[in-house]
């Protein structure tokens, strides 16, 4: 968030609580009120106050005063008397939040959240009803957190029109593209474009699907919107809200949040319907590799209806080259490196992740997740990998031919084919930032070892 943002929810938010009623000493949202806008006495006193009442109820309207009150010394004091731990920033505040599932809000809470979330944008309100209730919603409320953006302020792309290869002239050889092909239709959508929008609807052969890009999780996932027991697929947007340094979609007809990254409804209307969405194939490689293996690929137009520096290399430059993260999340580094690129499979029997590293060079990795064998070939440079059910087969080669003891296998989008016309099936996966894998999949996933 900008420092002029900042102190715009800060005004208005304050503006709002000053036309609230009075409110006792004792009280909670009160005493947050004070501490937000009071004068130094005031919050001198409302600090007291929190510390002499002693309950954690109130740590989490304390975190959330760290961010839109600019961490005064009043809110940290008591912050640090209440959990017993100096917590600096808001960064230090959310992870200690995350790791204490056990705290309940105070009932104000969800007033204050509401209060500064409807003065940043009213948009925000229509995603909740009654927040505290626990049955309308999977994640915790206080771990959700404004982005920086209004809702659909990241415009989604809606079916946009698209170019034949030769008329993408905007591209670059070594720019990145999502690449996808459904019965026969191919399409590259460029990372450079996508990272503006995060979101795309569109139909591609014939099947409804949305591409959800997640830039502060690395992570470019097509999901299937067409369920078997719905008229109509489901239209996504962003909206501006994420969880743990995840973006929150959200579905157009229901106004319930998705987690982009399992595909799944985690608040409102649908969050325990049971839906998950079906993840489709698709690949990230350079343009000019997917322009030689799909030369009738469409690609997007950089007529988006919306003004963006789409230049190559501009948008989250900054945020691609850190190895930090934007948004506070805890993250288990032992094994990888939080920001570490890794591509994972998720099947019904289990998951892995392997490193993108490990794919230096084109290697070819035969391998098991779940109950399934699957060949992996790809490309660290180009971020690029395909995995197959391989079967009982293994292979060797390279990105665009593998072999086994019966000859050639020819690798295409949708299945590897044999030398005698036998075909082994694609298997959905992704790229993503190791922090997001872990945090999502957990004890639920493998991590592959090379040295294994």
């Amino acid at each position: 968030m900008s420092k002029l943002n900042a102190r715009i929810c800060v005004v208005v938010l304050a503006a709002m609580l000053t036309a609230l009623p009075g409110y006792a000493k004792d009280d909670v949202l009160g005493l947050s009120k004070a501490l937000l806008i009071g004068t130094p006495a005031e919050r001198d006193a409302a600090s007291e106050s929190f510390i002499a009442r002693g309950r954690p109820d109130a740590i989490p309207s304390l975190v959330l005063l760290m961010r839109i009150g600019g961490a005064h010394v009043a809110t940290r004091r008591a912050l640090a008397a209440l959990t017993g731990e100096d917590l600096a920033t808001w960064r230090d505040a959310m992870h200690y939040q995350e790791a204490h599932p056990e705290i309940v809000p105070h009932p104000s809470y969800y007033d204050l959240k509401l209060w500064y979330w409807g003065g940043i944008d009213p948009g925000f309100l229509s995603f909740f009803d009654d927040p505290s209730d626990t049955e309308v919603s999977r994640i915790r409320f206080e771990e959700i957190t404004w982005g920086g953006a209004r809702a659909d302020g990241i415009p989604p792309l809606d079916a946009p029109d698209l170019v034949p290869a030769k008329e993408a002239t905007y591209l670059l050889d070594t720019d990145l593209v999502f690449g996808v092909e459904i019965n026969g239709d191919a399409r590259a959508y460029p990372l450079r474009i996508m990272g503006w929008h995060e979101m795309l609807n569109d139909v591609i052969g014939g099947v409804p699907v949305a591409l959800a890009y997640c830039t502060l999780c690395g992570a470019g996932i097509l999901f299937e919107t067409q369920l078997e027991d719905r008229d109509a697929p489901f239209i996504f947007g962003s909206s501006g809200l994420l969880y743990r340094s995840n973006k929150l979609m959200f579905d157009r007809e229901t106004k319930s949040l998705w987690n982009q990254f399992t595909g799944e409804p985690v608040s409102g209307a649908l969050a325990h319907s049971g839906i998950a969405l079906k993840i489709r194939p698709s690949t990230i490689t350079s343009w000019a590799n997917w322009r030689r293996q799909h030369p009738d690929t469409l690609a997007l137009s950089l007529d988006t209806g919306h003004f963006r520096n789409y230049d190559s290399g501009v948008v989250y430059r900054d945020y691609f080259a850190s190895p930090d993260l934007m948004f506070p999340t805890l993250a288990d580094q032992s094994r990888l490196l939080q920001k570490d690129q890794v591509y994972g499979i998720r099947t019904a029997g289990g998951a892995k992740a392997w490193p993108l590293d490990a794919f230096t060079d084109g290697a070819v990795i035969n391998d098991r997740v779940g109950f399934s064998n699957v060949v992996l070939i790809g490309d660290a440079v180009t971020q690029t990998v395909r995995a197959y059910d391989r079967g009982d087969y293994r292979f060797s080669g390279g990105a665009n031919a593998l072999s086994d003891p019966s000859g050639v296998w020819r690798v295409t989008e949708a299945a590897l084919t044999g030398p005698t016309g036998q075909k082994l099936p694609r298997i959905a996966g992704h790229v993503s930032y190791w922090f997001a894998w872990d945090g999502y999949l957990g004890a639920e996933s493998e991590l592959y070892d090379a040295s294994e």
